[in-house]
């Protein structure tokens, strides 16, 4: 999925809610060319943005994702889950 997507009028001003945090915490992310995330799980659903660069999302139920600039992925509480940089990548987890 890509964030562009949630605007499909032709207005010069809109607004959509995307995600409605559990803990209200919005945490910035980068990571270097071939750095890991390791293997964690989040205890509430969380949302994860790609605001430039390329990473791989990977869980445990064999879901694999690439997001790249604008993407964006779901996250399930309660479900392993790990990122690789494919570029330097600055990311946004909302949760």
């Amino acid at each position: 999925m890509n964030i562009q997507t949630f605007h499909t009028e032709d207005k010069p001003l809109q607004t959509k809610i995307i995600f409605t945090a559990s803990e209200g915490k919005v945490i910035s992310i980068q990571m270097e060319k071939d750095a890991i995330l390791k293997e964690h799980i989040t205890k509430v659903p969380a949302m994860l943005i790609c605001i430039d660069g390329e990473v791989c999302f990977e869980n445990e139920h064999n879901m694999t994702q690439v997001l790249k600039n604008g993407d964006y992925i779901n996250i399930e509480e309660n479900v392993k889950h790990w990122l690789t940089a494919s570029l330097k990548s600055n990311l946004i987890l909302i949760k």
